[in-house]
C-alpha cells in the first residue's frame, strides 16, 4: 500500500473519530438547551455551510476533524442558553459525552467485528502445543483462566493483553479448575524463537470458541470493549509506575502508521485498529487532565460541590498549562514515532 494512501486512510479516519467526539458534545449541547453556534465537519475556510435554528452548520476545506462551539463556552456570555449559564450537571453531561460517543462507536464496531469471526472466544484452554512450557508447569486442558499476574481475564483478549505486558515472560496463572480457584505460580510463557527480545511471550495454547449468537456476540463485543476500556487504564498506570516507558508510547505518526498496516490487512483488522483508537481516545479524554474534557469535569465537579465556580481565569490558567504540556508530550512522543520510523525500530 503507498505511502499517499495510508496516509489518505489515516487522515480520514482521524477526523471521523473527532468529529464523532464533537457529535457528541452537539447532540448533549442540544439536549441541555445550550446555544450552538456552529458546528463543523473539517478545518479551514467552509466550501458548504447552511443555518438552522440559531446554529451554522459547515463543511470546511481540510479533512481535519471537526468542532463545536457553543455561547459562552470561551468566555463570559448574558445569554440564558449559554454554557455557563445551565445547570451544573448537564455541563457535566456535555462535558463527558463526546468521549462517551467514542466509547460507545467502539462498541458498535466490536459488535461489527465479533459478527465477522467465526466463534467467539472464551478463556478456557481447549489444546497445547507439542512440548508446551505451560502444560508442564501445570496448566491442563479444561482450565478456565481466571487472572494472570493478578490482572481479571474474561476474554481470550484479556489473557493476550495480560501476557504481552509482561516483560519477563514468566507468571502466574489463577485458574478454575473442577470448580475450585487455584494459583499456578512461575509459568514459563517465553518464546521459543532463540533471536527473540528478552522478555518476548509465547502463547503456547489455544482456548474453545463457542457458536455465535445473537446474545453473545453483543455480550462478547461488550466484554471486549470493556477490557480494552480497562486496558488504557491499566496501561496509563503501568506508565506513572515506570512499568512501560514513554517510548512505548504512540504519536499521531506511530498511530497512523499502525492504521495504513492495519489497511493493509483486511477490513477487519481496520475496524480493530479504528475501535481501540476511538476507545483509547475517549477514555484518555476522561483522564483528570487539564485542557482534556476530564480537566473540564474536574472543575464542573468542584463547581457542584462548591456551589459555585472557581473563578474562570485560574481555570483558564490551568488548561492553558495543561494544553502546552500536552503539546510538549505530543511533539516528544511523535518525535520517537519518526525516529523508530527512519530506524526500522
Amino acid at each position: 500500500m503507498s505511502t499517499i494512501v495510508i496516509v489518505i486512510i489515516a487522515v480520514l479516519v482521524f477526523s471521523f473519530l473527532i468529529f464523532i467526539h464533537e457529535l457528541g458534545h452537539f447532540l448533549a449541547a442540544k439536549w441541555a438547551g445550550i446555544k450552538v453556534n456552529g458546528f463543523s465537519l473539517g478545518m479551514g475556510p467552509a466550501i458548504l455551510s447552511f443555518e438552522r435554528g440559531g446554529t451554522l452548520y459547515a463543511l470546511r476545506l481540510l479533512p481535519i476533524g471537526g468542532s463545536c462551539e457553543m455561547e459562552g463556552e470561551l468566555d463570559d456570555s448574558e445569554d440564558a442558553h449559554a454554557f455557563g449559564n445551565v445547570h451544573v450537571l448537564k455541563r457535566i453531561v456535555v462535558v463527558v459525552a463526546g468521549a462517551l460517543m467514542n466509547i460507545l462507536l467502539g462498541l458498535l464496531l466490536m459488535t461489527v467485528i465479533t459478527n465477522m469471526q467465526s466463534l467467539v472466544g472464551t478463556t478456557t484452554i481447549a489444546v497445547f502445543d507439542e512440548g508446551a512450557a505451560s502444560e508442564a508447569a501445570g496448566l491442563r486442558v479444561g482450565d478456565v483462566i481466571y487472572a494472570i499476574d493478578g490482572y481479571r481475564t474474561h476474554i481470550d483478549t484479556d489473557i493476550v493483553f495480560a501476557l504481552v505486558s509482561s516483560r519477563t515472560g514468566v507468571f502466574d496463572f489463577t485458574v478454575l479448575r473442577e470448580g475450585e480457584r487455584i494459583t499456578i505460580e512461575d509459568i514459563p510463557m517465553g518464546s521459543p524463537d532463540p533471536d527473540a527480545a528478552e522478555g518476548s511471550v509465547w502463547l503456547d495454547f489455544k482456548v474453545y470458541g463457542e457458536e455465535k449468537t445473537p446474545l453473545n456476540v453483543l455480550g462478547y463485543a461488550a466484554q471486549r470493549t470493556w477490557s480494552l476500556v480497562r486496558m488504557v487504564f491499566d496501561s496509563v498506570g503501568r506508565l506513572i509506575t515506570g512499568q512501560f516507558a514513554l517510548n512505548d508510547l504512540a504519536g499521531p505518526v506511530g498511530v497512523g502508521a499502525a492504521i495504513g498496516e492495519s489497511a493493509s490487512q483486511g477490513w477487519e483488522s481496520l475496524l480493530l485498529m479504528v475501535s481501540f483508537i476511538t476507545i483509547n481516545l475517549g477514555v484518555m479524554n476522561l483522564l483528570p487532565i487539564p485542557a482534556l474534557d476530564g480537566g473540564r469535569l474536574v472543575f464542573l465537579l468542584i463547581e457542584l460541590v462548591r456551589r459555585r465556580p472557581i473563578n474562570p481565569q485560574y481555570e483558564g490558567y490551568v488548561h492553558f498549562a495543561g494544553f502546552v504540556l500536552l503539546m510538549g508530550l505530543i511533539l516528544l512522543v511523535t518525535f520517537g514515532d519518526i525516529q523508530r520510523l527512519v530506524t526500522g525500530g
